[in-house]
């Protein structure tokens, strides 16, 4: 158990110095233990957090631990207030809430969409929407890359997969991040946020129903589409879970990869051999690839629920208990992974956990690989001095959703091709 010398863990309550960091932290922790105990809340559940590779490997893979709170209540983890109905509606709906069976069907449905080959087909449009938005960074001066490029890409790329048209993106996006201010990590800093996200839920669920009634019975292979007509054909799959779906997609899919997108960028810019050699090959290989997403993964922890008494790391789990396995940690564990805070491209494409493990892995994972490895390729090639000059960085006020909210890089603009 923990060391009398460190104060109970939390994913709250930190300076910026360590948000932009946390990984100093986390070894200060997994070396003491590798289960840690969080501060008792009251009547909230007991919660454990996880720092080890192998201990973030048992939870995420073995049936003691859950999405739900217990085998028969799936519905009582998602951390929305009952009295906001459309977004809980919306939450309760997305596959990384899910446990079997219905985890298993809606999955099912949805991974022909998410398949290799359906991602190999989309590759020569991801590469057209990144030269599209690097050829308009050399029109702005200070260029802001979350704002100009890492997050309208994953948008563009998903409005695709979705069938949406090009003229409500970016009113996509501002649901997106409006529904994002009510996550469990963020909930409490806004008095407004969870009001906000609340109206985006409604916009959103009018939208996707609609869309849902217009496409079925039409031929198309985009994902609205193909879940529409399957509905219609029996499928076990309900109109929530479809609008549901839509949502998960869109906040969680484009999050990822934007701060996947800008903590590479960052990267590079604190490792300049590794930016003059990556430069100097022929492209982005798969290990490379792997690298920036153990390094610095765009998601640092996930909860889990334990559905039995159990133990973890030395550490007895009661039943009931609330499981929080640090990905971020689990990924700079010297046991799993060697020189785990050196940034090294060439480093074989070893098992990290950045996209989880087991039934819950991220189904989009081939995706948002593409994405990464084509969008930073169009900035390694499109931005001759993107390791260059100053920049101003503020991060989110999040540990879960872990990335720069900006990135400003000064006078970049000019000495784009």
């Amino acid at each position: 158990m923990p060391s009398a010398t460190l104060p109970r863990f939390a994913l709250t309550g930190w300076s910026r110095e360590n948000i932009v960091n946390p990984y100093p932290v986390y070894q200060r922790y997994r070396e003491v233990a590798s289960v840690h105990r969080g501060e008792p809340g009251g009547d909230a559940p007991d919660t454990f957090y996880v720092f080890s590779y192998d201990e973030v490997v048992q939870v995420l893979s073995s049936n003691c631990f859950g999405r739900g709170r217990s085998l028969d209540a799936a519905k009582a983890s998602v951390p929305v207030p009952a009295e906001q109905k459309a977004l809980r509606a919306i939450v309760e709906n997305w596959l990384v809430f899910m446990d079997p069976p219905r985890h298993t069907e809606l999955r099912s449905l949805l991974n022909r969409s998410f398949s290799p080959r359906i991602v190999t087909e989309l590759r020569p449009r991801i590469a057209r929407i990144a030269q599209e938005l690097l050829s308009r960074l050399g029109q702005q001066v200070d260029v802001d890359l979350v704002e100009s490029f890492a997050a309208p890409l994953p948008i563009l790329v998903i409005s695709e997969l979705l069938g949406i048209p090009e003229e409500r993106r970016a009113w996509l996006r501002a649901n997106a991040l409006a529904l994002q201010e009510a996550s469990s990590s963020r909930a409490g800093r806004d008095v407004d946020g969870y009001a906000r996200a609340e109206v985006a839920a409604q916009e959103f669920t009018e939208y996707f129903r609609e869309q849902v009634r217009l496409r079925r019975g039409r031929a198309g292979g985009d994902l609205i589409t193909i879940l529409a007509n399957a509905q219609q054909r029996g499928a076990p799959v309900s109109l929530d879970a479809i609008v549901g779906t839509c949502v998960h997609l869109l906040t969680a899919g484009h999050e990822t990869t934007t701060n996947s997108l800008a903590k590479a960028v960052l990267a590079l810019r604190e490792h300049p051999t590794v930016l003059d050699e990556l430069r100097g090959a022929e492209g982005l290989t798969t290990d490379a690839v792997e690298e920036f997403l153990r390094y610095d993964p765009p998601v640092q922890a996930v909860t889990r629920w334990a559905h039995q008494d159990t133990t973890l790391g030395g550490c007895d789990i009661p039943r009931g208990s609330r499981v929080v396995a640090l990905l971020g940690s689990a990924n700079r564990d010297p046991a799993r992974f060697p020189s785990p805070d050196v940034l090294d491209v060439r480093r074989p494409a070893d098992r990290h956990l950045s996209f989880g493990l087991g039934i819950h892995y991220c189904l989009g994972a081939t995706l948002a690989r593409a994405e990464l490895e084509i969008g930073l390729q169009a900035l390694l090639d499109g931005v001759p001095t993107l390791g260059y000059g100053t920049q101003h960085v503020d991060y989110a006020d999040d540990l879960v959703f872990h990335g720069p909210s900006r990135l400003v890089l000064v006078n970049l603009g000019e000495r784009c091709k």
